[in-house]
């Protein structure tokens, strides 16, 4: 298994991953009238968009192929840190947030996640990041075990995600990065 940056070319292969993940985890979540609606044609169109354009800085999306057909079975996106929506001023500068992570459900239990998770929290400690944040629903159970056995811990601060016609609760973990701190 190989882990690297994204390129535009990889937005079918994310969006397979990310429709497919999204139908199986957060099935009994989610609406399944919602889920049965992702379309991985669609989310292509927006993940080539999105993968065309130019990043935000400090700023990246890394994918996990798994095989020399450049078969990507995971990715993850991270940014800077936007602060909860009930205290606007709560992210510091030195946070980064890691805003999408997703595994292909066939590649669940076999490290993929673990190794992609491993890398992205390095590169978010390489852009110079202090903490890393992420936002998982409350319901998702098992993002959550997943979470908390890489180091992250639930800060307390809470928001509502609309999808699919329901307010699903949030959290957001926290974790300290090491490495170096970019000077700014």
């Amino acid at each position: 298994m190989e882990i690297r940056p994204a390129h535009p070319a990889d937005a079918e292969g994310i969006a397979l991953v990310h429709v497919r993940a999204w139908q199986t985890a957060y099935a009994g979540i989610v609406p399944r009238a919602h889920l049965d609606t992702l379309d991985p044609v669609a989310a292509a169109e927006v993940w080539a968009e999105r993968l065309s354009a130019a990043e935000p800085p400090r700023a990246r999306v890394l994918v996990a192929v798994a095989d020399s057909a450049d078969r990507i079975v995971a990715f993850a996106g991270f940014r800077p840190a936007e602060p909860a929506p009930e205290h606007a001023t709560e992210s510091a500068p030195e946070d980064g947030e890691i805003h999408t992570i997703y595994v292909h459900p066939d590649h669940w239990g076999t490290g993929v996640g673990r190794a992609l998770m491993e890398a992205t929290t390095t590169a978010l400690a390489a852009a110079g990041y202090r903490d890393g944040t992420l936002w998982v629903l409350a319901a998702n159970t098992r993002a959550r075990r997943f979470y908390e056995s890489a180091g992250w811990r639930s800060d307390g601060a809470t928001a509502e995600e609309s999808t699919g016609g329901t307010v699903l609760p949030e959290l957001r973990y926290r974790k300290p990065l090491t490495g170096t701190r970019t000077q700014t």
